[in-house]
């Protein structure tokens, strides 16, 4: 555990040193990050500043649920998505077996050095657009708060889990760059608020592709506006960043070489 530790601490220094040697390319992509993934919330105070919105949600419970969801993702993409392009661009170029030869897990050395700090941006952002949103509601109890802190590390469980099952496409399908934005269509139902959406689509980002904890149900909690579905959620987020994990680990131990 200590030498898994000290691998791990030793690729964040390698990513903030990577950064303050390429400067430049580091504060564009954090700008670039930003833009992009920041245009939501804007939309969102265009939509509700128009006179529109989501009925039965004020602005800043939308704003809640998608700095959420922003900071979520920011984690994400600093941590562990660095898995699926990694993965992919190994296997399509035939040096996976470098990464099979090193005596550590192999995936959590594909994590650990793809860890980037080029979302730490985004997540400043989304925590910016947090707060403020906060400010505007009422003060959450220290019981929310340890239920949001539950909810919100679940919902990363189901990103590692989204990330894994992407990563491990890529041994049998090697072109298969497209996967990735259908997942990002798939989790963007996370970042609004549950009720305005049909009823199959309910279940589905509940239960078979839990993406409704990425951003809804921690923001939910630390509203008071939990419901025992929420809870129940729990289970399937689970069960699905388990199956990531062991369908990465079933690909690596099958993989045969170039090209998958």
């Amino acid at each position: 555990m200590k030498r898994y530790f000290l691998i791990y601490k030793e690729c964040i220094r390698v990513a903030f040193a990577t950064a303050a040697t390429y400067r430049m390319n580091f504060f564009l992509n954090t700008i670039i990050m930003l833009l992009g993934d920041i245009l939501f919330p804007l939309v969102t105070v265009l939509i509700y500043g128009s006179g529109a919105g989501f009925e039965g949600w004020s602005v800043y419970e939308v704003l809640l649920i998608q700095a959420v969801f922003t900071m979520s993702l920011a984690i994400a993409d600093m941590t562990f998505h660095g898995i699926m392009w990694a993965t992919m661009l190994a296997v399509r170029e035939g040096n996976f077996e470098m990464s099979l030869l090193m005596p550590v897990d192999t995936m959590f050395l594909l994590m650990a050095k793809n860890f980037s700090i080029d979302a730490i941006g985004l997540f400043l952002g989304g925590l910016t657009i947090f707060i403020i949103a906060l400010v505007h509601l009422a003060v959450p109890s220290v019981f929310m708060w340890l239920q949001f802190a539950a909810m919100f590390f679940i919902g990363m469980m189901v990103m590692m889990g989204i990330a894994l099952i992407m990563a491990a496409t890529s041994f049998k399908w090697v072109g298969n760059s497209r996967i990735p934005e259908i997942f990002d269509s798939i989790r963007s139902f996370g970042k609004y608020p549950q009720s305005i959406f049909p009823k199959t689509v309910l279940v589905i980002s509940a239960c078979f592709i839990p993406v409704a904890m990425i951003g809804f149900f921690p923001a939910a909690t630390l509203m008071g506006r939990g419901s025992y579905v929420m809870f129940l959620a729990i289970i399937p987020c689970i069960l699905f960043m388990m199956l990531g994990i062991l369908l990465y680990r079933s690909m690596v131990r099958l993989y045969q070489g170039v090209g998958g």
